[in-house]
């Protein structure tokens, strides 16, 4: 009984893990195709598309971890992080933006119709969209998911009794790096 509860745990996780993984990679896929919102510096315009790249690109990590038959609890998401990364994938100095998970109090996407209305708000931002390089020697863009996984079979109530409330949880973060689609 142990070892099915062990394979089923092992599965519910894995898949978990599958559907950040996807999440992370089509946040980093929408954010190199948006660039920096064809802006060449960062004036303070409410109409310029640089304003809404990170939007979109939380936005297409979300639709992925609330998909149909995604079971991710989106208040485990703790965060994503959209940050400038190096050739090796590790975020370059403080140039990231944490947006923090908060249902529904997130910027409306499709403006004025309540039907894409993201589950997180902007925290910080360390590297504006304006200011990302698609030229020559393109950026390149990473994002990271932090997920905290909840065990969900009779197992984690096993591992909770035996390693306290701490031992009944994973953390599972998962991040992906692609260079910025160049302009020329």
């Amino acid at each position: 009984m142990l070892l099915l509860l062990v394979m089923m745990e092992f599965g519910y996780a894995f898949n978990h893990k599958l559907t950040v993984g996807y999440a992370s990679r089509e946040g980093a896929r929408t954010g190199a195709s948006l660039a920096s919102g064809g802006a060449t510096g960062c004036p303070d315009n409410a109409h310029l598309a640089w304003k809404i790249v990170d939007q979109q690109i939380i936005g297409a990590a979300q639709r992925i971890l609330k998909s149909p038959g995604s079971d991710v609890r989106m208040a485990d998401v703790t965060s994503i992080r959209i940050y400038k990364a190096s050739s090796t994938g590790a975020q370059v100095g403080s140039n990231v933006n944490v947006w923090n998970y908060s249902k529904g109090n997130g910027p409306d996407l499709d403006p004025g119709t309540g039907k894409d209305i993201l589950d997180f708000v902007q925290g910080s931002v360390g590297w504006p969209a304006c200011s990302r390089n698609n030229g020559t020697n393109p950026d390149s863009i990473g994002v990271q998911i932090v997920y905290t996984y909840h065990l969900e079979t009779p197992l984690g109530a096993l591992v909770g009794f035996m390693g306290g409330r701490q031992g009944a949880t994973m953390s599972m973060n998962d991040q992906t790096v692609m260079s910025l689609n160049p302009t020329n």
